[in-house]
């Protein structure tokens, strides 16, 4: 019986990682496992989905190294399950680990779709504003807790417009933790007022501890960041209202 069971979500998983693998730009590998059987799928119901991937492109430019995610017991639509589709009829709580390399940071923070989302940074100096519109940025991952970025950005000041180059220190919040800028240096385009600096550096302290981010229907807290070598490590818990279909209308917006 058991055997059985195990054909099931067999069945059920291997059309699951068909249907998502269509719809990623690109991917290395996937692993979908759908906790259930006939008779629980017939109820709407499984113990839960585990998905494992490597190498996935969520977006032109975006790519993951490596997530694993998994759900509590779901109530699931049956009728769409029996073919691979895990439509869910109510929101379930998940628990995901995500690698992201230095290297795909950066080549996303280049493309077009990461361009577009990123807006002019305007603060409030003294009753006047002042904004930053961002031209370039580079990531480092040395470790030890560590993210180095190197940038370019238009500063734009009481009608006056400039190129403005800096380099920042910073370690991202933990669990035991809060974020914390380190250094900040200013590397071309002459210096800024302390008045602009102080404000900087107490909205980018802001920026570094925001509490989650959403992508699609799914809201992911962020519980833990590592900084490896080379790699960042995001543990994260979330509420999904269903599955990601990881389409190209993909949004990502943080909060």
């Amino acid at each position: 019986m058991a055997d059985e069971h195990r054909l099931e979500e067999k069945f059920i998983s291997q059309e699951a990682e068909k249907r998502i693998s269509e719809k990623l730009d690109e991917v290395e590998k996937i692993e979908i496992d759908v906790q259930t059987d006939f008779l629980k799928i017939v109820q709407g119901q499984a113990d839960g989905v585990s998905i494992a991937g490597q190498g996935l492109v969520i977006q032109e430019g975006i790519r993951v190294q490596e997530i694993k995610l998994q759900t509590d017991s779901i109530a699931i639509n049956p009728f769409s399950a029996l073919f691979g589709q895990i439509e869910l009829n109510e929101p379930v709580n998940a628990i995901a680990r995500i690698i992201l390399t230095e290297v795909d940071m950066n080549h996303a923070l280049s493309s077009d779709f990461i361009r577009t989302q990123m807006q002019n940074l305007e603060l409030n100096v003294n009753g006047k504003i002042v904004s930053f519109e961002p031209q370039q940025i580079q990531v480092f991952l040395p470790g030890d807790g560590k993210i180095e970025c190197r940038g370019k950005v238009l500063l734009k000041e009481m009608g006056n417009t400039r190129p403005f180059g800096y380099t920042a220190i910073a370690r991202p919040r933990t669990h035991s933790q809060p974020a914390m800028l380190e250094s900040f240096n200013c590397s071309e385009g002459g210096g800024i007022s302390i008045e602009v600096i102080t404000a900087l550096m107490q909205k980018a302290q802001e920026l570094m501890n925001i509490p989650y981010f959403k992508w699609e229907d799914m809201v992911f807290h962020i519980k833990d960041i590592k900084v490896e070598i080379g790699s960042l490590i995001l543990l994260l818990e979330t509420q999904m209202k269903q599955i990601p279909s990881s389409s190209r209308e993909t949004v990502v917006t943080f909060h």
